[in-house]
């Protein structure tokens, strides 16, 4: 809300794999029709693959919302757009994930600008960060999601910086009190409408999954949900809130700008002061991070060290098929050398591949996250004393 002025904001993982998703074209359909008969000012869609199913919610929702930004990731919004952005994650899990497929597609950060007929410019950021490696860390096996986190989070503070307000929505596969989270709230300093609005809940105090979500804003895994139900973490707990609606201020010092702030949507009339608070990436936070992903990148090396020596093996046995055949018996064993040459040439160029492209762009990746990270810690602690010093 500003100035009495409502932005009503969505967001939404869709689930839309072709082939794996279950009644997708059923989801599909309702989604649409749901949103096509809602009242939301801005809507940011995840996981909506199927350009079918994009062209179809866009066609369904463009009376009211004709300002739309591509599949997959996808915005809709009430307001004109004057520019787009997308911004691909660096680092997105490895080749031979195929089941989980999220190197093949890729993640990302897209965004659109807005122009808002109170706020003036406003950039809306729509991310879906990478899930693999779970909740209870170590930090080093979702170092993935970390560079996510601190790519995405350097995102939004220069939106800010430039003086754009920013909302920013997704599915961040991370719930609040972890590292990843951590890092966009300090570093971007990106407010959390959800913690905003319900500051004072107490989860110790919930009893029933649907006073959870409700409560807590679950949005993942809840027992109430018949498709995670069965899964154990839905079993044991009322589930996660992997999904954000966060919002900051633009850096316009000196300037009177208007006030950006959340409001509960059951509630009209609630009055929850804006937050003006200003942080920056802790010392610790930082650490932590180094450490999470310096590990990750001795893993990496090492991973690519059996991998190439699988490589190697390959082209040892692949040499020596190849001088076997002379003396083969029989004429009938031929095919069954072929078979095995094609395997054995398939592993050895995933394995090339795996270890030494992907290797070497991991390493390189991670490398490049430690050293801006290092290079932030240094400068905070010059411009910390400087300020002292004044």
């Amino acid at each position: 809300m500003v100035n009495g002025s409502r932005i009503r904001v969505l967001t939404l993982n869709c689930w839309g794999l072709k082939y794996v998703s279950k009644n997708l074209n059923d989801r599909i359909e309702a989604i649409a029709h749901e949103l096509a008969n809602s009242d939301y000012d801005i809507i940011a869609l995840q996981e909506i693959w199927v350009f079918a199913h994009y062209e179809r919610v866009q066609q369904r929702v463009a009376k009211r919302l004709p300002g739309a930004l591509g599949a997959g990731l996808a915005i809709f919004t009430r307001y004109p757009i004057i520019s787009t952005s997308i911004h691909p994650y660096s680092l997105n899990g490895t080749p031979l994930d195929v089941i989980a497929g999220d190197w093949f597609v890729g993640k990302a950060a897209g965004s659109v600008v807005i122009l808002h007929p109170v706020l003036g410019q406003v950039q809306v950021f729509n991310t879906h960060l990478f899930a693999k490696g779970g909740e209870d860390g170590p930090e080093y096996k979702r170092a993935h999601r970390l560079v996510n986190a601190w790519e995405f989070a350097k995102l939004a503070r220069q939106a800010a910086e430039v003086g754009k307000f920013v909302i920013a929505l997704g599915d961040f596969n991370s719930i609040p009190p972890t590292l990843p989270m951590t890092v966009i709230f300090q570093h971007a300093n990106l407010n959390d409408s959800w913690t905003v609005t319900h500051p004072t809940v107490n989860a110790a105090q919930i009893t029933s999954p649907l006073e959870a979500i409700q409560q807590l804003g679950i949005t993942a895994d809840s027992p109430l949900n018949t498709w995670s139900a069965s899964k154990s973490y839905a079993r044991g707990t009322w589930g996660k809130r992997l999904d954000y609606a966060l919002y900051r201020q633009p850096n316009r010092p000196g300037q009177t700008v208007p006030i950006l702030k959340a409001v509960d949507s059951k509630d009209d009339t609630s009055q929850i002061p804006p937050v003006a608070s200003t942080t920056e990436l802790s010392s610790a936070t930082t650490a932590t991070v180094i450490q999470a992903l310096t590990e990750c990148y001795r893993f990496s090396r090492e991973r690519s060290r059996k991998e190439l020596i699988v490589f190697f093996i390959c082209l040892l046995v692949l040499v020596g098929e190849i001088i076997g055949t002379v003396w083969l018996p029989h004429s009938w064993i031929n095919p069954i050398f072929i078979f095995f040459t094609v395997f054995l040439a398939w592993v050895a160029t995933t394995m090339l591949y795996e270890g030494f492209i992907f290797g070497h762009w991991e390493c390189n990746a991670l490398m490049n996250v430690i050293e801006e990270l290092e290079v932030h810690r240094k400068g905070l602690v010059i411009l910390n004393g400087r300020t002292r010093d004044q």
